[in-house]
């Protein structure tokens, strides 16, 4: 199988077999590089790196990959391009095409990553949008396969799933044929087309999707509980509100984590996570709503054995990196 010269934008693009094959590949190049045996399959290739929105894990996942692998790139913020607002998106891919040999974007709508990948003449890349982040799945299926003695994931996504993250874990885990449940107030759960569009795709693989407002029902015997951040990049302070008032019950804690009546459960995060009050942030919302011990989740649960986050934090960098092989040389995978 190859996937040379295919853009990376969402789930939905892709089979189960293609993201398995990632998956696999990722493994090969993190057994690889912790070996000291990898070869450099990108010498010479050249990325452009577009942030929109700030970024720590994506950012340095994407530069640490490419430069491993003998290529470089050249990152482009608000600060230091013209991009959409002196320049158009399509006329900034046609201009990056030329000089680059694949794209990276993280930012807002999934309509500007694929404006850029349909007027690109390279790989696009989606570091993240406001509606689906596919490079964070294959870190976090990457990271529940090293910690699972089944193929078939169970896992729970809980908190706001109207979300990127409640998106990409509903649609990924229906094409993976994982046993997925969505938990969260309905008010936050995925879009209608979102939820038809992971059903779709759970009729050919075989996947069992539950999208419930019960934290008990929902957690019942899963292996693994993902949360995320309550309120997202660029919303404003007022959010803080009502999702406070509404995802209290859904505040991930010893609790909560009992409900799967699992005592090997792990605790998934994409980061960053508001876990005590060492950030601005974490101070504001512990002072306004007296959350002391962690927002979404606790202080506890966060550094406690059951939290995988950083293998899930690394786990970026060797997804991404397969990413790139597999797109932009001719690495064929299995």
């Amino acid at each position: 199988m190859t996937l040379f010269g295919r853009d990376f934008l969402k789930e939905s693009d892709f089979t189960a077999a293609e993201l398995g094959s990632l998956l696999t590949l990722a493994a090969d190049l993190k057994a690889e590089r912790r070996a000291g045996t990898g070869a450099q399959r990108l010498i010479g290739k050249q990325l452009a790196l577009i942030f929109a929105k700030s970024s720590t894990r994506t950012r340095i996942a994407f530069e640490v990959a490419m430069r491993e692998q003998g290529g470089d790139v050249t990152v482009l913020d608000h600060a230091s391009s013209q991009i959409g607002h002196k320049e158009s998106i399509a006329d900034t891919a046609r201009v990056l095409s030329r000089i680059f040999d694949g794209i990276e974007y993280r930012g807002q709508g999934q309509e500007i990553v694929e404006e850029l990948a349909a007027f690109a003449d390279v790989p696009v890349y989606n570091g993240l949008t406001d509606e689906w982040h596919p490079t964070q799945m294959l870190a976090d299926f990457l990271t529940m396969r090293e910690h699972s003695s089944s193929d078939r994931f169970k896992y729970a996504y809980v908190g706001d799933a109207r979300s990127n993250m409640g998106n990409s874990l509903l649609v990924m885990g229906a094409i993976m044929g994982a046993d997925v449940r969505i938990v969260a107030p309905k008010s936050l759960w995925p879009e209608p087309s979102v939820q038809e569009l992971a059903q779709v795709r759970a009729s050919q693989s075989g996947a069992n999707i539950v999208i419930t407002e019960d934290p008990a029902d929902g957690l019942n015997g899963v292996d693994f509980v993902h949360t995320d951040i309550w309120v997202s990049m660029g919303e404003s302070a007022e959010t803080w509100d009502l999702r406070v008032a509404a995802l209290k019950p859904y505040r991930v804690d010893s609790a909560l984590l009992g409900l799967t009546g699992n005592p090997n459960i792990k605790f998934m995060h994409c980061l960053p996570a508001y876990h005590d009050q060492n950030t601005v942030i974490g101070r504001e919302v512990a002072d306004r709503f007296g959350l002391t011990d962690g927002v979404e989740v606790s202080d506890q649960v966060f550094n406690s054995a059951a939290s995988i986050v950083f293998d899930q934090a690394e786990n970026r960098m060797h997804s991404i990196k397969a990413v790139l092989v597999a797109t932009l040389s001719d690495q064929l995978i299995n």
